[in-house]
């Protein structure tokens, strides 16, 4: 099994507060820095995002992504490659657990492929760089209060 990368920060405010701004992809452009489109491709019956489009632009690796989401239940969503054009895989979620008086601590794990051959402890960097950047635009989107 693959090396992942995780990290966790808490975050003032419900769980489902910090759910819904997870689930708003058409908003990532908004808040993530490297998402520069997001296009939801299909939805489940709850109306929630099953296959997503990503068009990212993180400086040095510029991809256009398709990912598929599992939900469960309003705590946990991850998600895999589908197809992308830099990467041979990506594997990520978001864990939501109440952390105290309306408080929500978010566990963000990934694991990244590329195609080029690239050091096991380059790859581990670049994605501590990409959980702690998009749990901080997270953290500030969801504090912010805007929806």
């Amino acid at each position: 099994m693959a090396e992942h990368t995780s990290s966790s920060i808490t975050i003032e405010a419900a769980p489902a507060d910090v759910m819904a701004v997870i689930a708003d992809f058409a908003r990532y452009p908004d808040w993530t820095g490297e998402v520069k489109e997001a296009d939801v491709l299909a939805t489940d019956e709850q109306g929630r995002a099953e296959q997503v489009r990503l068009v990212m632009d993180a400086g040095a690796i510029k991809d256009d992504q398709t990912l598929a989401y599992t939900w469960t239940g309003d705590r946990e969503v991850s998600w895999t490659l589908v197809k992308s054009q830099m990467l041979r895989s990506l594997d990520g979620s978001y864990l939501l657990k109440p952390a105290g008086a309306g408080a929500t601590e978010v566990t963000y794990q990934l694991t990244v492929d590329v195609k080029i051959p690239m050091l096991g402890m380059i790859k581990r960097k670049a994605e501590k760089v990409i959980i702690d950047r998009a749990l901080a635009g997270l953290k500030k989107r969801v504090e912010s209060g805007e929806q």
